[in-house]
């Protein structure tokens, strides 16, 4: 990963883009501050086929992190909001009649 100032940066744009098309990162300063961040575009890549697959391309594009913990046994509960059974049913129900009514 590089650093470049902006003043440095205007004046040799085409040389930084070159690094920058070359796959790496640069980053842009003012004042010793990072203000910028130039890296390579995202190409448009095919949808990845199955869960596993797209989370390893997210992993691998930086959106996601991969946990520290393995995967084996992960149950996905939910909680719920703790309300009686057929709830939510009713107040959709109590909604739809309003808006007929309205």
């Amino acid at each position: 990963m590089k650093t470049v100032g902006v003043k440095r940066l205007k004046a040799r744009l085409s040389e930084y883009l070159r690094t920058v098309k070359a796959g790496e990162t640069v980053l842009v300063t003012e004042r010793d501050e990072v203000v910028a961040e130039l890296r390579p575009a995202r190409r448009q890549a095919l949808p990845p086929a199955g869960l596993t697959a797209a989370l390893e391309m997210l992993a691998e594009s930086g959106d996601i992190t991969r946990a520290v913990a393995a995967m084996a046994g992960w149950r996905w509960r939910t909680s719920g909001l703790g309300l009686p059974a057929g709830t939510a049913a009713e107040l959709l129900d109590e909604l739809r009649r309003e808006r007929a009514d309205g």
